[in-house]
């Protein structure tokens, strides 16, 4: 029998993202649905795989004493964008991201935050993922319901009425204001 670690480690090797839909623009309602639902497992799984990006490891700067001058605990991830579990249509607003690298057309995401490498690949990974997430989740907007659309109108109703009714108000004061009516 397999013990859990060694499970959960295997079960992390064979992990894979979800493939997105291969569309350049989100136009149609079924582009926006396909998109949505890949949003929805790409959520689901946290974080990117190891197998999918290139990792490096450097020392780490600042305070630390010894461990920081001897263990190479600093992680960087990097990922092309054209990578095929990145979405087309994010693809734009990644090269827009201070996470971009020009030069080589990859994201590159670092972490020194702990004293552990392994904690440290964690959270660039997760990183990774929360970059890829909100770059892809800003293209995808969601019809409003007849409800949304009725609460709406109602608001701007009230807005129309209590404008009119300031308008009235502001009007009656200039006329109290004028000359007409006043005996000389």
């Amino acid at each position: 029998m397999y013990s859990d670690f060694l499970l959960r480690f295997m079960c992390r090797l064979i992990h894979t993202l979800p493939i997105p839909p291969s569309t350049a623009s989100l136009s149609c309602a079924e582009d926006r649905e396909g998109a949505k639902v890949w949003l929805r497992t790409f959520e689901d799984a946290k974080t990117v795989p190891r197998n999918l990006v290139e990792l490096s490891f450097s020392r780490s700067s600042g305070p630390g004493g010894q461990n920081v001058n001897k263990v190479e605990t600093k992680v960087s991830a990097r990922c092309r964008v054209d990578a095929p579990w990145i979405p087309i249509w994010a693809r734009e607003s990644l090269a827009r991201t201070p996470y971009y690298v020009k030069t080589s057309h990859s994201l590159l995401v670092s972490s020194s935050a702990s004293r552990s490498q392994a904690q440290n690949i964690d959270d660039s990974l997760g990183k990774m993922h929360a970059v890829v997430m909100n770059a892809a989740k800003s293209f995808i907007t969601s019809e409003p319901s007849a409800e949304q659309r009725q609460r709406v109108a109602n608001l701007k109703t009230v807005y129309d009425n209590r404008r009119r009714l300031e308008k009235a108000k502001h009007s009656a004061v200039k006329k109290m204001r004028s000359n007409k009516g006043w005996c000389e």
